[in-house]
């Protein structure tokens, strides 16, 4: 780990498991065809999108969902077929990010919006005596942002803002398209594969090159 001084990590796909399968299922039950192509583990499109990015709130998707279904569907049943897409952060990763904390500046970047954040967050974090503050010093969200992965404008935007540099910094992401951008603006990389327990590698000696 020589030079780098800081650590970002994606949420969805490489500290919180998905089910990717199980969310369009769940969308297709309630009426909304042709689901699968707007859904993807890296980036959505369509009104999923439009959400992740903060083109339209919360309540706007819940609406557009309910439009094109022509089904008079709860808030509830909207938001918890978006939430199965959201599995769990196991145990050995967040006692990763308490370890990695007292080296690193430890920042999250994820592609993400309010109805998961605001559904998943404490439930994912708060646990064993910790709280979500413990495991990052920031987090940025694209919907919050109003940019999204791949677009090089929020890794500008968490570079700026945070005050780090992009050579000094590992960025660990399961998306091949985030991981490219990311090399190009100098970052360090690390593509870990679905469900990977990837913490050994911050003492494997591989990682004395970085």
């Amino acid at each position: 780990m020589t030079g780098i001084k800081n650590i970002v990590f994606d949420f969805g796909g490489v500290l919180i498991d998905l089910d990717r399968n199980a969310c369009i299922n769940a969308f297709i039950q309630l009426g909304l065809k042709n689901v699968e192509e707007y859904l993807s583990d890296y980036k959505q499109n369509g009104i999923f999108k439009k959400l992740e990015t903060g083109e339209i709130s919360s309540e706007q998707f819940r609406d557009e969902v309910r439009n094109i279904t022509g089904k008079p569907l709860s808030d509830e049943e909207i938001d918890n077929a978006w939430l199965i897409f959201l599995l769990d952060v196991p145990d050995e990763k967040l006692e990763m990010l308490l370890n990695l904390r007292k080296k690193y500046r430890v920042f999250m970047l994820s592609n993400t919006n309010a109805i998961h954040i605001d559904n998943t967050l404490s439930k994912a974090f708060d646990r064993n005596g910790h709280v979500f503050d413990d495991y990052f010093e920031k987090a940025y969200f694209s919907y919050k942002t109003g940019y999204a992965k791949p677009d090089k404008e929020i890794f500008e935007f968490m570079l700026n803002d945070a005050g780090i540099k992009a050579e000094e910094t590992l960025f660990i992401d399961d998306s091949e398209a985030n991981i490219t951008v990311a090399k190009e603006l100098g970052f360090k990389t690390f593509q870990p594969k679905p469900f990977e327990d990837f913490s050994e590698i911050f003492v494997s000696s591989d990682f004395l090159n970085f």
